[in-house]
């Protein structure tokens, strides 16, 4: 048995990476800024492997006070909390900076900042795997997205960065495009289910090994160009 935290935990990719790791007989820290209704019915049939702790990754002392609300050492750490953050036709005339600032404090600060906090908790061959995209990409090829791409990039280099800071530690770090999903985020469109892709993802944070952490990797394991 496993001992995983997921932040963004409430709801898309984070909710249902927490429901197949309850199936799995894992135990799961659910961490999310408000618990949504199908978080805490899958709590209440969790037989307590699911534990709800409150957390904001934009807020330090929140992420400070969720991580010293347990000691077990953590498996797996996710960072899977997310917005998209602001984008107009008009992205090139005018920006609301503090939306650029509130989408950067939330994509690229609070996955380092949930690091730090848990650190204490990651022993040899603990796994953080941070949720990015392609369109953190310089292969992406298209325009738009400023604020997201940019703070997604910005996530992919800190977070490889990290990985050859951690490397002595024996603390693997991943970096996961996870499709296309049909989430708020994704809309009902999109590629891939939720379903299909916290599978993906679960195999491939299992598989991480740490001669390739700081990689970058799509969903189904597949490298993914920078």
């Amino acid at each position: 048995m496993a001992t995983v935290a997921i932040t963004g935990a409430a709801r898309g990719i984070g909710l249902e990476i927490a429901r197949q790791h309850v199936e799995a007989g894992d135990k799961v820290i659910a961490l999310a800024r408000s618990a949504s209704d199908q978080l805490n019915d899958l709590a209440a049939a969790s037989n307590g492997k699911l534990t709800i702790h409150a957390m904001d990754v934009a807020e330090d002392a929140s992420v400070k006070a969720a991580a010293a609300s347990g000691s077990d050492s953590i498996d797996v750490l996710y960072n899977v909390a997310g917005v998209t953050g602001p984008s107009s036709e008009k992205e090139l005339e005018t920006a609301d900076w503090q939306a650029w600032n509130d989408t950067f404090n939330v994509m690229v600060q609070g996955p380092l900042r949930v690091l730090q906090a848990f650190l204490p908790r990651l022993g040899k061959g603990a796994k953080v795997i941070n949720i990015t995209s392609q369109l953190g990409a310089s292969t992406w090829p298209y325009g738009g997205f400023y604020a997201y791409a940019a703070s997604k990039a910005a996530l992919n280099r800190l977070m490889r960065s990290v990985a050859i800071d951690l490397k002595d530690k024996g603390v693997i770090v991943g970096l996961v495009h996870p499709g296309w999903v049909q989430t708020d985020m994704g809309g009902a469109g999109a590629d891939i289910t939720p379903t299909e892709s916290a599978a993906g993802i679960r195999k491939v944070a299992a598989d991480w090994t740490l001669e390739t952490s700081g990689d970058f990797l799509k969903w189904n394991g597949e490298p993914h160009a920078w």
